[in-house]
């Protein structure tokens, strides 16, 4: 509107995205650190790092690699997302966005292949439960996760209780000299309610025993079996916490996307308002050179007339740093022009 000066809002960055992201990416730079933390205390705990071939050394999963490997990925991301928003780094925040959807579309393909190639799934499933069992007695923490799944889904092996004749302490082979031949580890076994101290022994010679009677002992059915009847009773949870994490990883890959596109923004208004500026002045300096030939050359027989008249009526102040006397000819005329422009 005439007569009233129209202000323009600037692009800037917006704060509350740029903490939020911070705040949301320092608690899993955090985890992501303890994490990792665990993991190699685990392995010096065991002597993996004092021996990196003993990486390699284990039929089955080590499950410290859990650790190490989410806590390291967790450390990389919540660097990056924290990082990136404190100092507006647009490099690692699109680092941070695109590790973070190509974790998404890995977790996506991962969902629709396991629904399309169920079979597949099973058997390979099958197969690393076998050779987890197989190195059951070789890593105490992969012990203790087989023993956690056996007891928490109530199951026992792969496919069934035989499936201990892979290893090499609970076969039924007659060169075994173990005490846990044709055994099963206890966390097979039936737990009675009233007993308060755990039988480490309760599956001892248990499959000497006729399949129905190793039922009143220990749990007959498959831990691949009972894992999906888990998942079929708990569907909705499940499907929650996968729902819940995409969106939170949606969430974040567009707040960084947001972020960036801000300073961007910002940034090239600064280009546009430097070029302004800049062109800005070239054009007054332009013109008013221009002007003053012009003027100097339409009145040049008034030009010693005027500096000498005006030179003498407007006498201007010394300055202490400059010494004193009369001003160049240049500068005369200099200011002989400022005040007849004025």
């Amino acid at each position: 509107m005439p007569g009233k000066h129209q202000h323009f809002q600037e692009p800037e960055v917006g704060c509350c995205g740029k903490y939020f992201l911070f705040g949301f990416n320092i608690v899993f730079w955090v985890l992501g650190g303890l994490f990792l933390a665990i993991g190699l205390w685990a392995w010096s705990e065991k002597g993996v790092l004092s021996n990196i071939s003993a990486l390699t050394d284990l039929g089955g999963l080590d499950p410290v690699w859990l650790f190490v490997v989410v806590g390291g990925v967790m450390s990389v991301l919540g660097f990056a997302g924290c990082i990136g928003a404190l100092r507006e780094n647009t490099f690692l925040l699109k680092f941070f966005s695109v590790f973070l959807g190509l974790i998404f579309f890995l977790e996506l393909a991962t969902g629709i292949l396991a629904f399309v190639f169920k079979d597949w799934i099973r058997d390979q499933l099958n197969l690393f439960i076998n050779n987890n069992v197989k190195a059951y007695r070789d890593d105490i923490d992969l012990q203790n996760l087989i023993d956690f799944a056996q007891e928490y889904w109530s199951c026992c092996g792969a496919r069934g209780p035989n499936d201990w004749n892979l290893n090499i302490y609970f076969n039924c082979t007659d060169l075994n000299p173990s005490r846990e031949r044709c055994g099963v580890p206890f966390s097979c076994c039936v737990r009675d309610p009233v007993e308060d101290v755990l039988n480490t022994q309760c599956g001892y010679d248990v499959r000497l025993k006729l399949e129905l009677e190793q039922q009143g002992f220990i749990h007959t059915k498959g831990c691949v079996g009972q894992f999906e009847k888990w998942l079929q009773d708990n569907l909705i949870v499940v499907a929650g916490v996968f729902v819940g994490i995409a969106l939170l990883q949606i969430f974040g890959i567009c707040l960084a996307q947001n972020l960036v596109s801000d300073i961007k923004a910002v940034k090239a208004n600064w280009s546009k308002n430097f070029l302004s500026l800049a062109c800005l002045s070239g054009s007054n300096m332009m013109m008013a050179t221009n002007y003053s030939n012009k003027q100097n050359f339409e009145n040049h027989w008034l030009m010693p007339t005027i500096l000498e008249v005006l030179s003498a009526a407007r006498p201007r102040q010394s300055s202490p740093a400059r010494a004193a006397g009369p001003d160049p000819p240049s500068q005369q005329s200099f200011y002989g022009l400022g005040s007849l422009y004025i």
